[in-house]
C-alpha cells in the first residue's frame, strides 16, 4: 500500500471517529425589559451604587462545548463600587438547572435567603451561583446555611463581569453531563450581600420601604420572594412575558409574617 491510500484510510477513520462524538449544544433565552421589580412592585435600594436597569435581565446563555460559558446580561453597565476586583459587585446571580422534566426527582425548595419553591415538575437538579464574592467564601457560606444542597452547587472558580455581562465557566462534568440545550433553566437576579442575615445565603433583604441598602416592595418578614428578576416564560423576551414572571412570583403574608403562599417557580425550555 503506498503512502497516499494510506494517508487517505487515517483521514476516512478519523472522519468516523468525529462523526461518533456529541459536541454538548449551547443555549439562549431572552428576557424582557423593564421588569426587574419582582412580582411587579418591588423597588431599588435609594443608595446610588444600584444603578437603575443593573438587576434587570435581558439575556441568559450557556455556550457550546465541555467547558461552556454560563453568561447573564443585565440593563445596565455593571460597576464594581465595592472593590470586588472581578469587574462587578451589586448583582448575584442564581442559575437553577432542571435536568430530566420528570416530577418528583430533584429540589423544589429554593436556597436559603430566596423566599422561592418550584414547581415538583420544575424540581431542580443543579444550581450555579455567579457571586463577585471569592470562591472561597461562597463555598463556607454553603457550608454553613445549605449544607443539604451543597453536593448540587456549582461554584465556578471565578466569575467576571464585563460591559453588562456576568460570566462564571463550568464544566459539564459539575453538572453532571449531558445536553445543556436541552434543559430547563430558572435564573434568579439577587443583589450580593456581604453581611448577610444569619440564614440567607449572602442574599440581600426586600423590606416593606426601600432603605439605603435594601429593596423596596416587600414584607419585612420572610415570606416575599426576595429577589429582583427571573427568567420569564418562554424566553423570548417578549414585553407580555413581564406579567407571566409577575403571575409566577405571587405570594401571600399572613399577618404575623408568617409565608401562607410561597412564589412557586416553573422552569424555562426551548
Amino acid at each position: 500500500m503506498n503512502n497516499k491510500a494510506r494517508i487517505a484510510i487515517m483521514a476516512l477513520a478519523a472522519g468516523f471517529a468525529l462523526a461518533g462524538v456529541t459536541r454538548a449544544e449551547g443555549v439562549k433565552f431572552q428576557d424582557p425589559t423593564g421588569d426587574d421589580k419582582g412580582p411587579g412592585n418591588y423597588t431599588y435600594p435609594t443608595d446610588a451604587v444600584y444603578t437603575q436597569g443593573s438587576f434587570d435581565l435581558i439575556e441568559f446563555e450557556v455556550t457550546d462545548g465541555d467547558n461552556p460559558n454560563v453568561n447573564v446580561t443585565v440593563n445596565g453597565r455593571l460597576a464594581d463600587p465595592w472593590g470586588m476586583g472581578v469587574g462587578f459587585a451589586t448583582q448575584m446571580v442564581f442559575i437553577f438547572i432542571d435536568k430530566d422534566g420528570e416530577a418528583g426527582k430533584g429540589h423544589t425548595e429554593g436556597l436559603p435567603g430566596l423566599n422561592i419553591q418550584f414547581a415538583p415538575d420544575s424540581a431542580w437538579e443543579k444550581v450555579i451561583i455567579l457571586s463577585p464574592q471569592p470562591a472561597s467564601r461562597v463555598g463556607a457560606e454553603i457550608k454553613t446555611k445549605a449544607a443539604n444542597f451543597a453536593a448540587d452547587i456549582v461554584v465556578p472558580r471565578r466569575t467576571t463581569g464585563s460591559g453588562k455581562t456576568i460570566t462564571g465557566k463550568v464544566s459539564l462534568g459539575d453538572l453532571g453531563g449531558g445536553d445543556p440545550s436541552k434543559w430547563g433553566y430558572q435564573v434568579v437576579v439577587q443583589s450580593n450581600e456581604g453581611f448577610p442575615d444569619k440564614s440567607d445565603l449572602l442574599t440581600r433583604n426586600v423590606n416593606e420601604f426601600e432603605g439605603q441598602h435594601r429593596f423596596g416592595g416587600g414584607n419585612d418578614a420572610s415570606c416575599d420572594p426576595e429577589l429582583m428578576d427571573i427568567l420569564a416564560p418562554k424566553g423570548e423576551g417578549k414585553p407580555e412575558e413581564a406579567q407571566a414572571q409577575y403571575e409566577m412570583l405571587k405570594h401571600e403574608c399572613g399577618a404575623d409574617g408568617s409565608s401562607v403562599k410561597m412564589a412557586t417557580l416553573q422552569m424555562v425550555r426551548k
